[in-house]
């Protein structure tokens, strides 16, 4: 049974007193009132709370670590020392990051996470923090270190987490898309927007193609990276370039996603056995409004809406989620 995730300052203040160790979300003014303390925070005002899709301005989501976990770090990387993440986490256990959306943190982990040494050799997991929709623009998304209670608008925050030697922590995405049978594209540079692409082999304008072909731009892009789909998804489509939330990489072969109409069903009919041992979950914003999840539930994962997931590298339009499991 899923327990209440939204709590207030005075709550999560508690909590943080009492030595919980603890991943948050919410609005910075709530979150800068809180005490020091093992954990780390970033903004956003949307969730998957206990009964559905909610937007809150007055409460903290909050993720609370079991109890069995007692050694926790707590440090920050600029964009010139994000890439020791993989190489300084924890030999058992798992990295929580939370990095703030556009910053040049954010950029450089996009765009070179996969060349960091160590990539992917301890499970690191996390979300990119936002802004509420009518702020953008106006406001930057921020993260929070307990360590200090310091609010942050340029680097990333980590809480590296040390389990028990009975213990064993895996990475989960849940990815709805596939991809169709349409068109392969390449692109010529990484980068999160594309003047040029190759659609089967054919050099062509990105954005003129995606105007003549009509697509539907809510379905991302999608590649198969050895078995795993991830996704791409599509910010704006420009006069001659077309930009993404993450960045394309050169050379792979990405294809649109496929259509389909029920969320909801679709989302559920993925879901992994086990769910209570999900210790850590988020899922994306474009899940949120082009799927209209306000008020729905989608089975018993809650966790926050991101501006994009962490799964050893960055994400958009999937589910992330962390499990704990007994090491036998």
């Amino acid at each position: 049974m899923t327990t209440r995730v939204l709590h207030t300052v005075a709550e999560v203040s508690e909590k943080i007193r009492a030595g919980r160790k603890l991943l948050l979300a919410g609005d910075e003014r709530l979150l800068g009132q809180l005490p020091a303390g093992d954990w780390i925070g970033g903004t956003i005002p949307y969730f998957m709370a206990e009964n559905g899709g909610v937007f809150a301005q007055d409460r903290i989501f909050v993720t609370e670590l079991p109890s069995y976990i007692r050694d926790v770090e707590i440090t920050t990387y600029d964009s010139r020392g994000i890439h020791k993440i993989y190489a300084e986490a924890p030999a058992h256990g798992f990295s929580v990051v939370i990095i703030p959306a556009s910053s040049p943190t954010h950029l450089e982990f996009a765009l070179k996470a996969p060349s960091f040494q160590k990539f992917a050799s301890q499970p690191v997991v996390g979300w990119i923090s936002g802004v509420f929709l009518n702020d953008l623009g106006k406001v930057t998304p921020k993260v929070f270190s307990g360590k200090g209670a310091k609010m942050l608008e340029k680097e990333a925050v980590v809480m590296r987490v040390t389990l028990p030697k009975d213990k064993i922590s895996e990475i989960g995405i849940l990815n709805i898309f596939e991809q169709s049978e349409g068109d392969t594209i390449t692109f010529p540079e990484d980068g999160f927007g594309a003047h040029e692409a190759l659609v089967n082999g054919k050099k062509v304008n990105f954005a003129e193609y995606v105007r003549e072909k009509k697509w539907d731009t809510k379905l991302p892009l999608v590649a198969d990276y050895y078995g795993a789909m991830i996704n791409i998804s599509f910010q704006a489509v420009e006069d001659r370039e077309v930009k993404f939330y993450a960045p394309v990489f050169k050379g792979v072969s990405y294809r649109q996603a496929m259509p389909f109409t029920d969320y909801v069903k679709r989302f559920t009919s993925q879901m992994p056995e086990g769910t209570d041992k999900i210790s850590f979950s988020c899922n994306c914003i474009l899940n949120y409004l082009y799927s209209e999840l306000e008020g729905k539930k989608t089975a018993d994962i809650t966790g926050p809406i991101t501006f994009g997931e962490v799964a050893y590298q960055l994400l958009n339009q999937t589910m992330v989620y962390l499990t704990i499991n007994d090491a036998h």
